[in-house]
């Protein structure tokens, strides 16, 4: 990527794991074929799209009862957040070399089959089944994350922005859908398993319609045959892991999905435990969700416009704390208030730390370097919140010290922000 200004590059910045990759012949003939048919395409990304969040959002109303239902501690609960986000950051590592030697096409397809199942396997009845089917949510989820923004650049070179809305509010409306019916699931279906395991249907909908797509990216292919080569840069680019530039935005990422996680492991049951019922609680989370498009739709457009993004960062962050410090406050009487500033700030933190990984780097390749990097101990470091907070929660007996604890975070965040927001490059 050349070094233009800022103003000059586009609204909503793509990175393709992909980039570094040349596909095989016959595979390239094949994605010509399926680019002749759009809407076969769209439909499967809308779906996929769909699936990413809402397997994760639906837990967080009913963990009450699965705790209730294995008999587990508050700290033993939250593995339920953790474990998948151990495996999405673990599962990115993975995906590139996936694609490369099946196709992306294959890889995505796979990838829904493997959340099908791994729902599934989260209502079977011992308890190392639920942990189970939590690891193959995480990487089924590390798999779509990775691949589906370059599968949109690559499919949709002249229609990214668009494709991009699309892509980020079908996965958006997932999430919000998912909370919001979680419970009203859980009492018409006759408990959290049937809440829970009903997503399953949208995610084999979503495999079903990639199907056709992995075939015929495939066909014409050998036995044996890779999708895929390398090829071969001039240089391997510059040492992600000696860069302080690469860390900062790094442990932004992190620190911004540290905080997202606890709240989507933890804000329903702070709700419960102040006196809301469990459907209101679902629904403000549900809301908070949602108002997330406002900010991650909003802030890329402006950090495009902006040599340094700090001013934009500490915009952001001030609103994530508002929404985290007003569980302390007043978290019955002012929840939908507290939700709508934490959605908008940490919508605009993702859209901001997603945006910097391309605004920071001088090409395609490093980018595409720096959003692994980012993304593995991006999500190995969010794994840490839900359970550490979950058993400072069980250790005092209250949420004061947790939010605390976040409030903690959210002032690290400002600080990398400060960091990753000046006007440099890798």
């Amino acid at each position: 990527m050349s070094e233009t200004r800022p103003e000059a590059r586009p609204e909503t910045p793509l990175i393709d794991a992909e980039e570094n990759l040349a596909p095989a012949p016959p595979v390239a003939a094949a994605r010509r074929r399926l680019r002749a048919h759009p809407a076969l395409v769209m439909l499967g990304i809308v779906l996929a799209s769909l699936n990413m969040r809402a397997a994760l959002a639906g837990v967080s109303p009913v963990v009450g009862e699965i705790s209730d239902h294995f008999h587990l501690s508050a700290t033993a609960s939250s593995l339920v957040t953790t474990i998948p986000l151990v495996f999405m950051g673990l599962g990115s590592i993975f995906a590139a070399r996936l694609a490369r030697r099946w196709g992306t096409e294959t890889v995505l397809c796979a990838a829904l089959v493997l959340l099908c199942g791994g729902i599934l396997l989260r209502i079977a009845p011992p308890v190392v089944a639920l942990f189970v089917g939590c690891a193959l949510v995480g990487t089924a989820i590390a798999l779509l994350n990775v691949l589906m923004p370059g599968l949109i650049k690559r499919d949709f070179p002249d229609r990214a922005p668009g494709m991009t809305a699309l892509y980020s509010t079908a996965m958006i409306l997932g999430a919000t859908v998912s909370a919001a019916t979680a419970v009203p699931l859980e009492n018409a279906l006759g408990g959290w398993q049937g809440s829970l395991a009903s997503w399953s249907l949208l995610a084999a909908v979503a495999a079903a319609a990639w199907v056709p797509q992995a075939v015929i990216a495939r066909r014409g292919t050998h036995h044996g045959e890779a999708a895929a080569t390398p090829r071969q840069p001039a240089d391997g680019g510059p040492n992600l892991s000696r860069n302080a530039l690469a860390w900062q935005i790094t442990l932004f990422m992190g620190s911004q999905s540290l905080v997202a996680y606890v709240i989507i492991a933890w804000m329903p049951t702070i709700f419960v435990d102040h006196g809301m019922s469990k459907a209101t609680a679902g629904l403000v989370f549900a809301f908070s969700t949602l108002v997330q498009a406002v900010g991650s739709f909003v802030v890329p457009m402006l950090a495009g416009r902006m040599r340094a993004q700090w001013p934009l960062a500490l915009g952001v962050v001030a609103l994530m704390a508002s929404g985290v410090a007003g569980l302390l406050v007043a978290p019955v009487a002012g929840a939908w208030v507290w939700g709508a500033l934490y959605g908008v700030g940490q919508g605009g933190t993702l859209g901001l730390a997603l945006t910097m990984m391309v605004l920071r780097t001088r090409d395609a390749h490093t980018a595409a370097r720096l959003s692994g990097m980012a993304q593995t101990w991006g999500y190995l470091l969010a794994a840490v919140g839900p359970f550490a907070l979950g058993a400072v929660h069980e250790a005092t007996g209250g949420w004061t010290l947790p939010i605390v604890l976040l409030l903690v975070v959210c002032a690290g965040l400002a600080v990398l922000g400060c960091g990753a927001g000046r006007d440099r490059k890798i």
